[in-house]
């Protein structure tokens, strides 16, 4: 009957137009803050400022994060090397009292991690910073936050896009750890050359195994 297949083709498209928007919707959502929780602020245990200590005191990333450029993580310093400067540096403050029982308990305090990978991920942050990815191509302006914020996804789809490009994103290695540095207008060529002083394997760049063992 006409009108039959009339209310059929309506009702597919109704569903079709469903499903499109569940799609979308989910699609915004996986990308959205929300969800990846880009530009959250979290709140910690002790009010730390990466604005005061790296942008305003000039601190180098390493002095804190000692086994960057060894380890397969950053590491979170120990509040001892807190006290190394706050033992005379607003050595009573308030706001610093956690560290100091931190210290003299050797209890380690409970930081909310922001920069979080699924379990099934491989990373290793001396590889990177070896091979010439500056701290704020992941990290972004740390130098300019008075609180830590996720400024990248960490989603499979951000890391392939250099995995895929390396050479528009590598720095010399005296450059990891500079906050703001800018890119020459012949990156691609200095991503060429630096690919190859670094003997980076590109062609496996996107292999599985690299990131998920």
């Amino acid at each position: 009957h006409p009108s039959m297949n009339l209310i059929v083709r309506v009702a597919l498209l109704v569903i079709i137009l469903l499903l499109v928007g569940l799609g979308g919707l989910g699609y915004y959502t996986a990308i959205s803050p929300y969800f990846t929780e880009v530009g959250v602020a979290k709140a910690q245990p002790v009010p730390f400022s990466h604005k005061q200590h790296v942008g305003g005191l000039g601190l180098d990333c390493r002095y804190c994060h000692t086994f960057v450029e060894t380890s397969n993580t950053a590491s979170i310093p120990p509040t001892t090397t807190c006290m190394g400067c706050h033992a005379e540096v607003a050595s009573a403050s308030p706001s610093l009292e956690l560290v100091r029982q931190s210290a003299e308990t050797e209890t380690p305090l409970e930081w909310v991690r922001v920069h979080n990978l699924a379990d099934y991920v491989y990373f290793n942050h001396a590889i990177h910073v070896k091979q010439g990815v500056g701290c704020e191509t992941c990290h972004g302006r740390i130098d300019q936050m008075p609180v830590v914020m996720k400024m990248q996804t960490l989603q499979m789809s951000w890391c392939l896009d250099c995995h895929r490009n390396p050479e528009e994103y590598l720095r010399p290695r005296d450059a990891v750890f500079t906050m703001g540095w800018q890119a020459p207008a012949d990156q691609t060529t200095l991503g060429h050359q630096l690919i190859a002083e670094y003997n980076i394997q590109t062609d496996h760049l996107t292999d599985c195994s690299v990131c998920h063992r």
